[in-house]
């Protein structure tokens, strides 16, 4: 960030923070695949329909994701090295639906590409049928968060033990 974008950012107040991030939007090729995707495996519920889309959401929410062809269909994902979406996060409320979820993706056979413990979460890593990266996670009680010896926030990135999650599945 350049100094003049430094100075001019000071001006403004910090976000409030109760802003939350609501929805996300998807481009894809083939709308059924990415529903099967979405639906099929992760469990998400299709709320409505539109012509080349579709919205899905959790626990009846209007639409926590939105799937569409309109500028996309039979299209290819974005070329490597190009701007666009890193990932989208799925925050899961407990340690124990993460678990579900990787079992889902174990019977599904869909890979990962990563899965990390970092502190303040443990998260899983994987593409979706469209090749947009998809992060599962949940985050730790505030209270568990590390901290470094002056109190500040200590985020790290160590390998997530995969089978010790999917034991969470086998508690009471």
């Amino acid at each position: 960030m350049s100094t003049e974008t430094a100075e001019k950012t000071r001006e403004f107040q910090t976000i409030d923070a109760g802003v939350r991030i609501g929805h996300v939007h998807l481009k894809v090729a083939d709308l059924d695949r990415a529903l099967a995707f979405y639906c099929g495996v992760l469990g998400f519920e299709v709320t409505t329909t539109r012509p080349g889309a579709a919205f899905i959401s959790a626990g009846g929410y209007h639409h926590h994701i939105g799937l569409n062809t309109w500028e996309s269909r039979g299209g290819h994902p974005p070329a490597p090295g190009t701007t666009g979406l890193y990932h989208t996060a799925i925050l899961y409320p407990t340690r124990r639906l993460l678990a579900d979820a990787l079992k889902r993706l174990v019977i599904a056979k869909i890979p990962l590409e990563g899965a990390s413990d970092h502190g303040v979460s443990e998260a899983l890593y994987l593409r979706d049928p469209d090749d947009n990266g998809v992060e599962l996670y949940w985050d730790r009680p505030k209270d568990k968060w590390p901290q470094k010896p002056d109190g500040s926030l200590q985020m790290f990135t160590h390998p997530l033990d995969l089978h010790d999650l999917l034991a969470e599945l086998d508690k009471a």
